[in-house]
This record gives structure tokens, C-alpha cells and sequence, in this order.
């Protein structure tokens, strides 16, 4: 960021260009970098002297001067136009510089107005795509990622157990919900005292408390926050409808809704009991949507629900031949120590530039590695895999012989996102289509709370899928989790296999499969349908 606002400052172009560039270079740093001597720092490509002068000063005073003279001579909301798609340092510049517009609101109303589209370099389209990029941002206010929601809510149970012993976690947290608009717990009571708070960091709402509900935030953070107190006598009927979707609850099984039973029968031992009175298997948190889980219940055990334990393998990773932290080695062997069978290495192709993506010759030089690895006895099987950038037409990223050589290919979409439904779903058909691939990556591109992602018509996509033999990838990133799981049970229907991945771009990366796992679980994927659940035999012969 302070190469962009250096930017927006006219700051010395070759100065600018070294901030920009310096962030990569120190990604990958694997030590602290405060730690490197100034003669490691300077073998960091982009790092300079001046750089390493930048980095000393923040070192030893928290800060940059330099940085903190341009943020004074900054609007204060003028950062927050970056979180708009498609705007760069030089149109945020022109906005701000010609038109005075130095926050989101002034720039929507300049919007609804057609102000933007009279600016030359904008147009009509551009202000659609910033009104449309402005309503997203405000829909997504106050909601957080799963990863971030689990985080806090865990913070928020050890505060409050002190006070409340048996509290837990219901609501969005319990079922898994990818992203989360309130986190709520609850705890059994024998008393009819009302929920009283008083500790650091909890902000009552009194408008929005009542005497056995709490409401209000945690700490700095913008979600909601509600505390139950339930009698003892009522805790599992309350806690069964605190740990399910309205739907699910009034979801009419052969005559009767567990609303219904719940009603009529409300002195029950256990939430298996209600379901038993509907005559269906117990239904887990995470699958009480009021989709298709009665009829899944029925068809199927829970026990055959994908889980972290059943998994062989994961196969889209990156290491430091292309954007990653780790090195092929160090990645395969952490992956080793989590106990999979294989670990396939994906990292980004030629086109992929941004990224570092690898050119032939060091694909052939990741072969080499990879085949000598294989020779050791004993060891993880590394598998060769590929990321290949899905080109503007839909064709894949290298030649044939290049893509031929690969045990699989993962193919995605990463630049040119701006597309229409059909521009899009014909993009990605064309590549499913690719005898080389193998599984489709990420296949909407969205990035969660932050940018939406292309339109498909993901039924032609599935379809696709099934008719070419290409598996739908289930990215367990938290920012992505995408193919977005309530399209799974269509993949299901149509025969196309889920692989879940990491899409690891460091060691730590690994543990983002058990938000994946997660909500592979809300849709009901079973582990013969996951394909990196499959034995090492079976995934080097798919599509073989």
C-alpha cells in the first residue's frame, strides 16, 4: 500500500516501482525479515539500499516516516475507493485529483448522478461496475469469513466461560455457515437471572437486549453478538432450534415438522430423540439448511460424510518455483507429517506472470525434482500438477506436449474476470472440454466479502464436468470456498466427482482444508464422491 499512495503523491517513479515490488520479495521470506543482516536483505529481489534503510526504520520505530507524512496529507477515506474492482492508483488519482471525491459515499452519489461517466477514461460501464462493486461492499457490512468468525467466537467462549461453564457456540458457527452475519452462544441455566456482562470488550446494544438475550459487539469488531440464557428444562429443544435454519425446521416429513414435534413433545433427552419421533436419522448442524438433507438422512449414515481423517491427499498447492513460501521439499514433507498419502503440487503456469507462473524450461527443472524425491523409499508421492491460467478463449495455458506431461491439471481463470454469463460459462466449458484437465479450479473466481466473483450458468458447467470426466474443484480457502457448496449436490446428481483443496501457498495453508471439509460436509458429500479421499492408484488413473 505505500507504493500506491506514494503513487497517488507523484512520488519518484523508480522509488514508487521499488515499493510496489518490494512486497513480493518479502512475502516469501520465511524468517522475519527484521531479523536478515542488510547484506541478506540486499540479495532480496527489488531490495535496495533505500529499501533497506526503510526496512531498519521500521524496525526500530514501528513505523515509517515517510509513509506516515503521506497518510497526513491524505483523505481519510480515500483509501477505502482500493476496495472498489477495478479501480487503480490512476483512476482513484483522477477522482480524487480533478473531481474532489475522496470517500465512497461522494463517489456513489457522483455515480447515481452520471458525473463518472462524463470523465474521460470512464464512461457508462465503469460507473456501472463501480455502483454495482459499492452495493456488494454494503451488503457484505458486518459480516466476517468463517476462518475469522471461528477465530472470535473462540475468543469470546473463553471470556465468558468463566461466567457461564457450559456455554457454547449455535447459530451460523455451529453450522458452518461460510460467512457469518451473527455470532451466537447460548448456555443452560437453572436460575431466571437475566444475562449480565459486564466485562472488557463487550458492548451492550440496550436497545437490542432483552432479559435472557444479550446483544451487542466484541472489541472493534462490526458483527453482532448475541448471548442466550435458556432454562435447563428447555436446553436441548432450544439448542436443536438454535443449531438449524428455519427451513430445516419446518421442512414437513412424512406429515410432521420437527418444529411441530418439538412442540408437542418438548421434554425429549437429546436432539436424536426429536428426530427419532419424525422417524429419520439424526441430522448433523451443519446439514440443517431445509435443502435435501431428510432424504440424504435416509439414503445415507453420517459416518459416510467426508471428514479431515478420510482425506489421501490435496492436490492444489504452490510452492516457491512459483508465488509460495515454502519450497516443493518443505511443502511435500509438511504434507507428509499431516499423514496424506500424495501431495500434488500445482503451481501457476507460464501466462501467470503476476505469479511468478513457470516457464517450460523450469517445469522440466520441477520434473527433475520431483522424479528424484519419488525415488526415496517410504516417502509421500509428490505428484506433477499444474495450474494452468484458462487463456481469454477458453484454451489452456503451454502446448500439449507441455500439458501431456503433467499426472494432472488444474484449470482456472485468474485475469480478464470481467465477463458476462454466457462469455463466462463458454470460457469455462471450452476449457473443461481440454483433454488435459483434469480438475476446474475455483470456478467462479469470487473472493468472499470482497469481490463477487463472474456469473456462470452452473448447471452447463456441471454438465460440462460430467460429459468430459472433469473433476469440480471445492476450494477450501476461506476467502474462496468455491464451488460454492449448494451447488454440490448438482454435481452429485450429474456424477461429477469434489476435490477439495487448499490452494496452499505455504505450510500453514494445509489447514484451511477443515473449512473445506466443512462445507463439503453441509451439502452431504460423501467420501467416495471426494476425489482426493480417493487411494493414490486411483486419482494417477483418472481420466487415463
Amino acid at each position: 500500500m505505500t507504493g500506491k499512495i506514494m503513487e497517488m503523491h507523484d512520488g519518484d517513479p523508480n522509488r514508487v516501482r521499488s515499493f510496489q515490488n518490494v512486497g513480493f520479495s518479502l512475502g516469501k521470506v520465511l524468517d522475519p525479515f527484521v531479523d536478515m543482516s542488510d547484506a541478506d536483505l540486499l540479495k532480496l529481489q527489488g531490495v535496495g539500499k533505500g529499501l533497506v534503510a526503510a526496512i531498519r526504520e521500521i524496525q526500530s520505530t514501528g513505523t515509517l516516516l515517510e509513509l506516515q507524512d503521506l497518510l497526513a496529507s491524505t483523505p481519510e477515506g480515500l483509501l477505502d475507493l482500493f476496495k472498489i474492482k477495478g479501480l487503480g492508483v490512476k483512476k482513484i488519482k483522477i477522482l480524487w485529483k480533478e473531481l474532489g471525491l475522496d470517500n465512497l459515499n461522494d463517489l456513489q452519489i457522483a455515480c447515481e448522478n452520471g458525473l463518472i461517466a462524463q470523465v474521460k477514461g470512464f464512461g457508462v460501464k465503469t460507473q456501472d461496475s463501480i455502483l454495482s462493486s459499492l452495493a456488494f461492499l454494503q451488503s457484505q457490512a458486518g459480516k466476517m469469513r468463517m476462518n475469522k468468525a471461528h477465530e472470535v467466537s473462540q475468543d469470546i467462549l473463553e471470556a465468558l466461560q468463566p461466567l457461564f461453564p457450559h456455554i457454547q457456540c449455535v447459530g451460523e458457527i455451529a453450522q458452518a455457515d461460510e460467512v457469518v452475519q451473527c455470532i451466537q452462544l447460548a448456555y443452560p441455566t437453572e436460575d431466571r437471572l437475566p444475562v449480565a456482562i459486564s466485562l472488557p470488550n463487550f458492548i451492550a446494544d440496550p436497545a437490542g437486549c432483552a432479559p435472557f438475550v444479550w446483544r451487542g459487539r466484541y472489541a472493534d469488531h462490526q458483527i453482532a453478538v448475541e448471548v442466550h440464557a435458556i432454562p435447563t428444562e428447555k436446553w436441548i429443544p432450544s439448542r436443536l432450534m438454535l443449531t438449524a435454519k428455519y427451513a430445516h425446521l419446518v421442512k414437513p416429513v412424512g406429515g410432521k415438522s420437527l418444529l411441530q414435534v418439538i412442540h408437542e413433545f418438548p421434554n425429549l433427552p437429546s436432539e436424536e430423540a426429536f428426530y427419532q419421533k419424525l422417524e429419520v436419522p439424526y441430522i448433523i448442524p451443519e446439514m440443517r439448511e431445509g435443502r435435501r438433507e431428510f432424504s440424504w438422512a435416509m439414503q445415507h449414515h453420517q459416518d459416510e460424510l467426508v471428514s479431515w481423517d478420510s482425506l489421501k491427499g490435496v492436490l492444489h498447492n504452490h510452492s516457491t518455483y512459483s508465488d509460495g513460501r515454502h519450497s516443493l521439499s518443505e511443502m511435500a514433507t509438511f504434507a507428509e507429517s499431516l499423514g496424506w498419502e500424495y501431495f500434488g503440487i500445482a503451481d501457476h503456469s507460464q501466462t501467470a506472470a503476476y505469479a511468478q507462473g513457470l516457464g517450460v524450461e523450469r517445469v522440466q527443472q520441477q520434473w527433475i525434482e520431483i522424479d528424484t524425491w519419488n525415488q526415496q523409499p517410504d516417502r509421500i508421492r509428490i505428484l506433477k500438477g499444474i495450474e494452468s491460467d484458462i487463456l481469454l478463449d477458453g484454451s489452456l495455458d503451454y502446448p500439449d506436449e507441455i500439458l501431456s506431461g503433467f499426472d494432472y491439471v488444474v484449470a482456472s481463470v485468474h485475469q480478464t474476470l470481467q465477463m458476462d454469463v454466457v462469455r463466462a460459462t463458454d470460457r469455462l466449458i471450452k476449457a473443461i472440454s481440454h483433454p488435459a484437465t483434469t480438475i476446474l479450479g475455483h470456478p467462479t473466481g469470487r473472493l468472499l466479502l470482497s469481490r463477487k466473483g463472474y456469473p456462470i450458468h452452473h448447471k452447463e458447467v456441471i454438465a460440462a464436468c460430467a460429459a468430459y470426466g472433469v473433476v469440480m474443484e471445492l476450494n477450501a480457502s476461506p476467502y474462496r470456498l468455491d464451488v460454492d457448496w449448494r451447488w454440490i449436490d448438482e454435481c452429485l446428481d450429474q456424477g461429477v466427482m469434489i476435490s477439495i483443496n487448499p490452494d496452499a501457498h505455504e505450510q500453514e495453508g494445509f489447514f484451511d482444508m477443515k473449512y473445506g471439509v466443512m462445507v463439503a460436509r453441509k451439502a452431504g458429500l460423501t467420501q467416495d464422491k471426494t476425489f482426493n479421499a480417493q487411494a493414490l492408484d486411483f486419482v494417477m488413473s483418472f481420466k487415463k
